[in-house]
């Protein structure tokens, strides 16, 4: 059985300074705090939207693996852009990285704390069941 609340940090020197857990797992559900493109064992970000994406996904998937979860188990993604013109550019590695979940998706322009941050993702996911569901007992089978 998932513990009632847990939380998983990146070890980022940001999530202790602005109070949040990089995830929360409360019960089954994960939700992933909005994540950007950095490098955490660096602290350093590229400038190349592409790179920030993909590195944004890695970051998402350690912190679900923590969780028990994949990208497989997202339900819910919001695309958080600075400039309209990156959806389309990103969108095929969204299409990559979420073709098995297909979770329901949100993108927005918005502003971003560091003028360097182009995109920054969160996720809600959902851990997967550990017990199979009992199998119902129809009665005598035949042949049986």
């Amino acid at each position: 059985m998932v513990s009632a609340r847990r939380l998983i940090s990146s070890g980022s020197s940001f999530e202790r300074l602005a109070g949040y857990s990089r995830a929360v797992i409360d019960g089954r559900d994960v939700h992933v705090s909005g994540t950007t493109g950095f490098d955490y064992a660096t602290m350093t970000i590229d400038e190349d939207l592409l790179v920030q994406t993909r590195q944004c996904l890695a970051n998402i998937a350690d912190a679900l693996a923590q969780a028990g979860c994949t990208l497989d188990d997202v339900v819910r993604v919001r695309y958080l852009f600075t400039d309209a013109a990156y959806f389309e550019r990103a969108a095929p590695l969204f299409g990559e990285a979420f073709a098995r979940a297909r979770p329901a998706a949100t993108a927005m322009i918005v502003g971003l704390v560091d003028p360097r941050i182009k995109i920054e993702i969160e996720v809600d996911a959902r851990v997967p069941a550990t017990d199979a569901p009992p199998e119902r007992d129809w009665g005598p089978q035949p042949g049986a």
